[in-house]
């Protein structure tokens, strides 16, 4: 085996690496020029993972240049500084490192995996990419093809045509309410200059959140922080304002040719800063958050067959929450799919879970939150994310107390308040029998 082979390969081990759950401690590191992080250290492996996040995410595109932001992170990687794309490939690949790039509607996320030895080199590379982005106008191009083979895929996915009809009825003419991925129209009249401004407004130390686990120190690390971003600017663009979910009750259907409907339902949902939000969770795994014992599976898939897989979750979003489900059913058994739904949403709305159900749910969602922790890159993702939603630095250690710590009345109560049956809107993509729209 080639020596380069031996280094991926362990860098591939080290992918997995990760403390024991029980010995998860998030240290706050604060760097010498005042960027703040959250640190879990691991000496065991040569190896540390870096987790950065943006808040803002492809929201910030005005209406006429929806889908910069995403092209633009997509292009981080795409050459930087004095190095061609060409370039920037073959020298991530010579220190056995991986960065990657993403964008969504609240957030830019940068992620890198180094090993120690290759690590002030690996630093200095992705600040090129962070600092010194090129743009180089045939990388756009062909960046921008790759995104608009992607648009052009979505628009015969009828669950991408769902999800935009959704959005669009829940966020109106708010940013949420369009891709973030930007249209067909507008991705095509995306120029150079639209990429740098689109980075100079989403790449700032405002929004800037960090998480780090591995073999480095609080030290290390924020020397490496001040090195890597001690430049950014200090502030990016506007972030709008929250969104106004105002979804009516109702059917929407899109004409699809295609045996199979699919759907989307959903009404105003609820935030993750709000105190009832562990029983809304609770309530959720209930109703249908993923298990095989939830209602929605129970009476849609096991005792009648409309489906093989519904669920139901929340989507607390920086600027905006809705409570959605999806399913998919044959034409001739969707209308009776949607009944089933609706007759579950209002009985769980009326009448409650019981102690049973309640039960079963702590101990499904207590037992597999420690397996969230599956890699140094997961937890650093985690670290960063839990910063993002203004959780405390004991989350981790708190959080499966705070589940078991509601009760069946909180519950119950939070299943009245939230569940809104009347408000549930279907959209539809397909050509379902004895339905039709209603708006």
């Amino acid at each position: 085996m080639s020596p380069f082979r031996v280094i991926c390969a362990a860098f591939s081990f080290c992918l997995l690496a990760l403390p024991a759950w029980a010995e998860i401690k998030i240290k706050e590191v604060v760097s010498p020029g005042g960027i703040v992080a959250w640190l879990v250290e691991d000496h065991s492996i040569p190896f540390a993972a870096l987790e950065l996040r943006f808040r803002g995410g492809t929201s910030l595109d005005q209406a006429e240049k929806r889908g910069a932001t995403y092209l633009m992170t997509g292009l981080l990687e795409e050459g930087a500084g004095d190095l061609s794309a060409q370039e920037f490939a073959r020298e991530l690949e010579s220190l056995a490192a991986g960065f990657s790039y993403d964008a969504n509607r609240d957030t830019v996320s940068i992620s890198a995996q180094f090993l120690t030895e290759n690590r002030d080199a690996a630093v200095d590379l992705l600040r090129k990419t962070i600092h010194e982005p090129r743009f180089d106008q045939d990388a756009l191009d062909r960046v921008r093809a790759q995104v608009l083979a992607g648009l052009r895929s979505d628009e015969k996915d009828p669950n991408e045509i769902a999800g935009r009809q959704f959005s669009q009825i829940a966020y109106g003419d708010h940013p949420y309410g369009s891709n973030g991925e930007g249209s067909i129209e507008t991705v095509s009249a995306l120029t150079r200059q639209d990429m740098f401004d689109a980075h100079e407004a989403a790449l700032a130390a405002d929004r800037l959140f960090v998480g780090a686990v591995g073999d480095i120190t609080a030290e290390e690390l924020g020397a490496l922080l001040d090195t890597l971003l001690g430049d950014l600017p200090k502030e990016g663009g506007a972030i709008p304002e929250r969104a106004e979910v105002t979804i009516d009750g109702g059917i929407t259907i899109i004409d699809y040719d295609t045996p199979q409907s699919v759907a989307l339902f959903g009404h105003v949902g609820i935030d993750l800063d709000d105190p009832r939000y562990f029983a809304a969770f609770l309530l959720n795994q209930i109703l249908g958050g993923g298990s095989f014992n939830s209602r929605l599976m129970t009476e849609v898939r096991e005792k009648r067959g409309l489906t093989y897989g519904i669920y139901s979750y929340l989507v607390p979003r920086d600027l905006a929450a809705v409570y959605m489900g999806s399913v998919a059913s044959d034409n001739s058994k969707m209308a009776e799919t949607v009944e089933v739904i609706q007759t579950e949403w209002a009985k769980l709305a009326a009448n409650g879970v019981s102690a049973e159900e309640l039960a079963d749910a702590k101990t499904y969602l207590t037992g597999a939150y420690p397996l969230r922790f599956d890699g140094n890159s997961r937890i650093a993702s985690i670290l960063a994310g839990m910063q993002m939603d203004d959780l405390p630095i004991d989350y981790v250690e708190t959080r499966n107390d705070k589940v078991n710590a509601v009760t069946l009345e909180d519950v119950n109560r939070v299943a009245a308040e939230i569940l809104l049956p009347d408000n549930l809107h279907f959209v539809i993509v397909g050509r379902p029998e004895g339905l039709q729209s209603t708006n």
